[in-house]
């Protein structure tokens, strides 16, 4: 849990495909063992209590990262991918086991059901086309690392056996048990209604890309009713937490943000802007096909889709590309107003990761950290 908020989780970001001042152009860092350390310290320092490691496209592998960078830091967790269609249940089960005991229990999971088409076709995933199959596939897959989980904390229980559209499996074992009960917490994104569906039944932690206050409260409602569903039709009675995925350009001055906003994409050229735009607005993933909508509609207004909500770099990087810009009181408000939207988790990054890192540490964090106490002493 937090450590200035019981309710509240606030996350960083390892830039495994390298780092720099810019996005648009060749990163001007490499991913190096030493860099990455540095951030995952920084983040650390900084107050970050997690630290998302991205899978995907050109990505340094997730586990090797996490597991680097857990030997490196205290008390910084690592969120790692696993990928249903790419790795096998049990053996991804085993691997989150080990990890999660060698770290002494920080080890977060993010269940990643697919990517882009192409990366997914590289990577011989046989549902590279098939939107809702994919979905279907990480349920069965998620229920079997679950499985296995489960039996790791009683090895005199039977093995798991299952049977599934996608997987058979008989006398499934977790060896070493997991250290977290009753597992690693589960995080999950996914707006499409098979994403969502799926959620409601695996995750622990449902996942949004950031949007405006009010799209980021329709999608916990539909989630909620998703929720009713399945006690309704299953009798599953589950809760979920709600998180999301965010930038972040905060400096002691409105101007000074902005300005640094903007440097961000400063060097992209033209037509590498039209040729990420079209990347993202082919894809199958619903969640990119909304933040390619918001990037659109705001380009006559700078990009502003909120007060302090900024969708410049959406169309140059893709996933999470909306940024929180402003002072650190203007910040705080903003990551307050979408706590009261029901928002308990955040993954926030910027560039480059190390400094942004530290800034925000220095600037956000503490008074972050002062503003969420006061709420909880304030509780009845």
């Amino acid at each position: 849990m937090s450590q200035f908020d019981s309710s509240v989780q606030i996350g960083w970001f390892i830039p495994t495909t390298g780092d720099g001042e810019f996005i648009g152009v060749p990163p001007e860092r490499k991913p190096t063992d030493d860099y990455l350390i540095k951030v995952a310290r920084a983040a650390e320092e900084a107050g970050y209590e997690f630290a998302l490691i991205p899978t995907g496209g050109d990505c340094l592998d997730s586990w090797v990262v996490g597991s680097w960078v857990a030997s490196h830091t205290n008390k910084l967790k690592t969120l790692v991918a696993m990928r249903p269609g790419l790795m096998n249940p049990v053996l991804s089960a085993r691997m989150a086991a080990t990890l999660d005991q060698m770290s002494g229990g920080r080890v977060l999971i993010n269940v990643v059901a697919g990517h882009y088409k192409e990366d997914l076709k590289a990577t011989g995933d046989k549902l590279h086309n098939s939107h809702d199959d994919r979905y279907a596939r990480t349920k069965e897959f998620m229920e079997i690392v679950k499985g296995v989980w489960a039996q790791s904390h009683d090895p005199s229980q039977p093995g798991f056996d299952y049977s599934g559209s996608y997987y058979e499996l008989e006398g499934g074992m977790c060896k070493p048990p997991v250290v977290q009960r009753p597992h690693p917490p589960l995080y999950f994104g996914g707006s499409s209604e098979a994403g969502k569906r799926t959620a409601a039944e695996i995750a622990d932690v449902y996942l949004m890309w950031t949007e405006p206050l009010d799209w980021i409260k329709e999608q916990i409602a539909g989630m909620k009713g998703y929720l009713k569903e399945l006690d309704e039709t299953k009798g599953i009675r589950r809760e979920l937490k709600y998180g999301i995925r965010a930038q972040i350009v905060v400096r002691e001055t409105e101007e000074e943000a902005w300005a640094a906003a903007w440097r961000i994409i400063s060097r992209v050229d033209r037509e590498t802007l039209d040729e990420r735009a079209k990347l993202h607005a082919e894809s199958d993933a619903v969640n990119q096909k909304r933040q390619m909508e918001l990037w659109s509609r705001s380009q006559k207004e700078n990009y502003m889709i909120g007060p302090n909500l900024w969708s410049g770099l959406t169309a140059v990087r893709g996933g999470g590309g909306v940024a929180f810009v402003g002072t650190p009181e203007q910040i705080s408000d903003r990551l307050l107003e979408f706590v009261d939207a029901g928002v308990s988790t955040f993954i926030l990054s910027g560039y480059p990761h190390l400094e942004e890192a530290q800034i925000s540490g220095r600037l956000l964090m503490p008074l972050l950290r002062r503003k969420l106490a006061e709420r909880e002493a304030a509780r009845p």
